[in-house]
């Protein structure tokens, strides 16, 4: 069963935080609490269950949302994302010595809510699973936060919006030199990324690599032939191997 992703508000003003707890719970969300200063966030985080805290940065306590921000860093494992009506420099600089894993500006809309924190999720969960692979693995490797996954869709950055594309959408995947070109039914998409790491992120049970420049999901297969499939009109080449795959899948 799947359980609703739980977050704390920490905004000290009321009208504000009802809002903001309006907004998430009509998403979807549930709203662990509610509370207007550190103190009161630190005694929930420590008796609750939480997966993500929304930080007003200016609080009606001594203590801060950035020792709020501190405080997480140190103790738990979640991601956290700074909710501010100050965007000047100088804020944005102290914020980001503590590393949020997003910065709301306000007023916001629902929509901009619900991106900043699907995104500031996707990339946490993608970091740890970045941060657990280097664990087994010293070799470097790239993090690509414009590339970000969830259960059932992932994040493409194109200019400055992220789009959250499903992965029932996506029709196959074509290497062009650095770039991968995400084609979906009716768009593309330009990632930075090898093949082989975009193929990881992606349902096994789906997505193949049917030749060294092309991941396809078999779902939006339309015609084979000895060498090709066809997916929307596009020819595709394939390998002996995948063809021999397609043909036994076909005939099981």
């Amino acid at each position: 069963m799947e359980h609703p992703i739980k977050i704390l508000i920490v905004e000290d003003n009321v009208i504000i935080a009802d809002d903001m707890q309006s907004m998430l719970e009509e998403i979807g969300y549930e709203v662990v609490d509610n509370v207007i200063v550190y103190e009161q966030a630190v005694e929930v985080l420590k008796n609750n269950h939480v997966d993500l805290v929304l930080i007003d940065i200016i609080l009606a306590s001594d203590k801060t949302g950035i020792d709020l921000g501190k405080h997480i860093r140190k103790n738990y494992n979640i991601p956290f994302i700074f909710v501010t009506s100050n965007s000047d420099k100088a804020t944005v600089e102290n914020a980001k010595t503590v590393k949020p894993d997003g910065y709301l500006v306000k007023p916001f809309e629902q929509q901009d809510l619900y991106t900043s924190i699907e995104i500031a999720l996707s990339n946490f969960n993608y970091a740890q699973k970045a941060n657990e692979k280097s664990n087994l693995d010293t070799k470097a490797g790239e993090s690509f936060t414009s590339n970000s996954v969830l259960k059932d869709s992932i994040f493409v950055k194109k200019q400055h919006l992220y789009y959250r594309i499903q992965f029932s959408d996506i029709q196959f995947i074509k290497a062009d030199n650095v770039y991968l070109e995400v084609n979906t039914v009716d768009k593309k998409f330009l990632v930075r990324s090898p093949l082989k790491d975009y193929l990881e992120k992606l349902p096994k049970n789906k997505f193949f690599r049917a030749h060294k420049s092309y991941i396809v999901n078999v779902d939006h297969i339309d015609a084979i032939n000895s060498k090709d499939i066809m997916i929307n009109n596009n020819l595709i080449p394939i390998s002996k191997e995948f063809k021999e795959f397609i043909i036994s899948s076909m005939n099981s």
